[in-house]
């Protein structure tokens, strides 16, 4: 009996270590990639400093003088407008799916949901290039232009040549792969919702406009925060969607018919065109930058969402 005991102890000992050292390897390769960026980093640090590198709009290779300020504008900027497209419609998606859609189309309409989350984003870079550019740029963003162009301080977002390889394309389409993020998530915090608070509201006589906007939104108000901040490290990671629409020009953008780029579009297109030891150490330095970002931002939703289970 003694000998059975002493061998459960030892299998537990041995579980216990494995488990830590697979929790452990995963915290040991995330400190090991901010070490080696950082190493990587120190040459452009040395030259251009924090606050100077972040505020420079200057990206010259060939006089060897690099700032982050245009790439940074770019990410930000796609990423907003895509979050401001993609919010309003996961919610709609959201609010169907838990209050208005029948029983027997859920299981439909959440499996659509989830393989348009499944699309690689080259797919999505192929179709917004040979398909959904040509038609911004010989239908929507002339109508757009037509509509908006004459209106003082708005008509500037919409002026130059609309050619459909713009911020405006590129955040539809950062919009489209989002969206899902936000509604799966969105959608399984509804479900949290205690069906007592429903049938409360729904006996004083609440409309189910009501019952969504006053009890639904209010509970899960932590949980879409926490997805709209998932969906936001995803929209300011992606790559290869964004390369294929946006440009790659480096300069502060001033309309939305204009080309830009952004810092994983600048990684993918330059960095096995860097010839010298500071260009390079400035494509690290810009990596180390996106991946803090990230970093502080799944950060804030793992805390939110953390928070929501414990209500």
């Amino acid at each position: 009996m003694a000998s059975i005991i002493k061998r459960e102890q030892t299998l537990d000992k041995l579980f216990s270590g494995v488990t830590f050292s697979a929790a452990f390897l995963v915290l040991a390769v995330i400190v090991s990639i901010f070490i080696s960026l950082f190493r990587e980093s120190l040459t452009a640090i040395d030259a251009f400093g924090f606050f100077g590198f972040i505020s420079s709009t200057a990206w010259d290779p060939v006089r060897e003088v690099f700032g982050a300020a245009t790439t940074l504008y770019g990410t930000l900027i796609t990423t907003l407008l895509a979050l401001v497209m993609a919010i309003p419609v996961s919610l709609g998606i959201a609010i169907f799916i838990t209050e208005l859609c029948p029983k027997f189309l859920k299981p439909i309409f959440g499996t659509a949901i989830e393989l348009l989350a499944a699309i690689p984003s080259i797919i999505y870079g192929m179709w917004g290039l040979f398909t959904f550019a040509p038609l911004m740029g010989e239908y929507v963003e002339p109508l757009l232009q037509r509509i908006f162009g004459p209106i003082p301080l708005i008509g500037h977002l919409f002026s130059g040549v609309p050619l459909g390889i713009d911020i405006l394309t590129t955040s539809i389409i950062l919009s489209i792969m989002i969206t899902p993020f936000i509604a799966s998530i969105v959608r399984d915090t509804f479900a949290l919702t205690p069906v007592q608070l429903k049938e409360s509201a729904y006996g004083i006589g609440a409309t189910r406009w009501e019952v969504v906007k006053d009890v639904i939104i209010p509970y899960s108000k932590a949980g879409i925060f926490g997805s709209v901040i998932i969906a936001m490290g995803r929209a300011l990671g992606e790559t290869m969607a964004v390369a294929f629409v946006l440009g790659n020009k480096h300069a502060i953008a001033t309309s939305l018919f204009d080309a830009s780029a952004t810092i994983t579009v600048t990684l993918a297109n330059e960095f096995t065109e860097a010839d010298s030891d500071l260009y390079l150490s400035s494509l690290f330095y810009l990596a180390l930058i996106l991946l803090t970002m990230n970093f502080l931002l799944l950060a804030i939703a793992k805390t939110f969402l953390a928070r929501k289970r414990k209500i």
